[in-house]
C-alpha cells in the first residue's frame, strides 16, 4: 500500500512554468511505473506523462516537448516540469503508482492556466 500527495499547482499565465511534485509514504524504487493524469471539467481523465524505475518515459501527444516527467527513488519523489503552458492544460492533475496490481492515486492539485 501507499499514498500519494500532490503539490505544486497553482495559477500560472500563458507561457508561464509549473513544477508539480509527487510525495510517495513509502520507497518508490520497486515501483515499476508511475504517472501523472490530469481531468479538466467535464472531460475523461487522460494521461499526461509515465516513467519507469528505470527511466523510460512516455508523454500524452498534447504534452509533448513541453512537459518532462522524473523522478527521484532516494526522495520517494515523481516530479513534473511543465512548460510553455496553455489555457487547454487547465485541469486537476493527478499522480498513480501500481503497487502489486492495485493502482493508488493521489487526491489531485489544481493547475489553472490563465491571464
Amino acid at each position: 500500500q501507499v499514498q500519494f500527495v500532490e503539490s505544486g499547482g497553482g495559477l500560472v499565465q500563458p507561457g508561464g512554468s509549473l513544477r508539480l511534485s509527487c510525495a510517495a509514504s513509502r520507497s518508490i524504487g520497486s515501483i515499476y511505473r508511475m504517472g501523472w493524469y490530469r481531468q479538466a471539467p467535464g472531460k475523461q481523465r487522460e494521461l499526461v506523462a509515465t516513467i519507469t524505475n528505470g527511466g523510460s518515459t512516455n508523454y500524452g501527444d498534447s504534452v509533448k516537448g513541453r512537459f518532462t516527467i522524473s523522478r527521484d527513488n532516494a526522495k520517494n519523489t515523481m516530479y513534473l516540469q511543465m512548460s510553455t503552458l496553455k489555457p487547454e492544460d487547465t485541469a486537476v492533475y493527478y499522480c498513480k503508482g501500481l503497487v502489486a496490481g492495485t493502482a493508488y492515486w493521489g487526491q489531485g492539485t489544481q493547475v489553472t492556466v490563465s491571464s
